[in-house]
């Protein structure tokens, strides 16, 4: 498969070429989960693979409880919607938590201490109430329970595993952690097999072209249970060269158009093999440790240069540093994205500044 096919044809899958959803939680839900370390950035990654994505829009819909933030992959945080919380963390949670295994030894975190933390929490959280990290350490202290070195960091991921806690909405600029149950009610579960068919379902239609080797690396579960589940949907999708996808009949997009990425973009990190995306010359300049998911300026789909943002009263300042020179209709669109950028975040103008 030429890289040109494979790369329209991921952005057709993501929405990024043509957005289908309004609502946040159907994209989402779409792509299966979205990493969200950087929560600001996870909005945006949301905001424009929907139809008039804002930040308002992408914020309510997390204040509500509709998109959930919890670590559920590999390990790190990312948004999954309300009503796959649960099997998703009953397919991965032992994945994450045998990564995780040798450092809770090394902080001195055993099942005492976190039967210990989860009573704390319950007994704090009960009751719909939504603190924040700071208001949390003190909770724990107050316990007696350590919480410097890394220990809170690993205990809330670990409460978030064992389904006792997931996010909260935002107070102000914080972020707070809330009981599960209140924000996600239990509802029927499902059994493995449906579950390893339902996520390897959502990304390969989602993300595909994309490989087994793919698929395992974005999902964090063993190549067996990634084998099993993309056997379970081969009816549904199409193969070339052992690129699995969903045939949608739609051509895709061929155009001048420019996407400002966020940290982390599932249209970078969900693939084990990002070589269609960046020529090998430039994956330092794209991000000195190599792993290319800083903010990426993408035209037709290749890492064109990296950006930054300056945020002005009623402007957004975009500072593009390019890998080599463009053509005219590209600066054209990297334009046009910034605009997007600045509607997203509810700005008059956007100011883009090219070194």
């Amino acid at each position: 498969m030429s890289d040109l096919n494979l790369i329209l044809l991921r952005l057709q899958n993501q929405h990024l070429a043509e957005p289908q959803f309004t609502r946040p939680a159907d994209m989402v839900k779409w792509l299966g989960a979205v990493q969200a370390q950087d929560y600001n950035g996870a909005k945006w990654a949301i905001g424009q693979r929907i139809i008039s994505g804002t930040d308002k829009i992408i914020e309510k819909a997390f204040n509500n409880g509709d998109i959930l933030r919890t670590h559920v992959m590999r390990p790190t945080w990312h948004f999954v919607a309300r009503e796959d919380i649960r099997w998703m963390l009953d397919l991965t949670a032992a994945r994450v938590q045998a990564i995780a295994a040798t450092r809770h030894r090394q902080l001195e975190l055993d099942d005492k201490v976190f039967s210990k933390c989860s009573d704390t929490l319950i007994r704090e959280l009960e009751g719909g109430k939504q603190l924040a990290r700071t208001q949390l350490i003190d909770t724990l202290k107050n316990a007696g329970i350590k919480t410097d070195e890394q220990r809170f960091v690993h205990i809330m991921m670990e409460m978030e595993l064992c389904q006792l806690i997931c996010s909260g909405g935002v107070e102000g600029k914080q972020l707070t952690y809330a009981l599960l149950d209140e924000r996600a009610p239990k509802i029927a579960a499902i059994n493995r097999e449906e579950a390893l068919a339902t996520i390897a379902g959502r990304y390969f239609i989602a993300h595909g072209p994309a490989t087994l080797q793919d698929f395992a690396w974005w999902s964090g579960l063993t190549i067996a249970d990634c084998k099993a589940g993309l056997e379970m949907v081969k009816p549904k999708l199409a193969n070339k060269e052992g690129y699995w996808f969903a045939e949608s009949g739609i051509e895709p997009i061929k155009s001048n158009k420019a996407y400002l990425l966020p940290n982390y973009d599932e249209y970078i990190v969900s693939y084990k093999d990002r070589s269609a995306t960046i020529l090998e010359k430039n994956i330092n300049k794209a991000d000195p440790r190599g792993t290319i998911f800083n903010h990426t300026v993408i035209v037709n789909g290749k890492i064109e240069g990296i950006w930054k943002r300056e945020l002005k009263k009623s402007a957004a300042v975009i500072n593009i540093t390019v890998f080599k020179q463009l053509s005219k209709p590209a600066y054209a669109a990297i334009n046009s994205a910034a605009k997007r950028y600045a509607k997203f975040l509810g700005l008059k103008e956007a100011v883009v500044k090219v070194q």
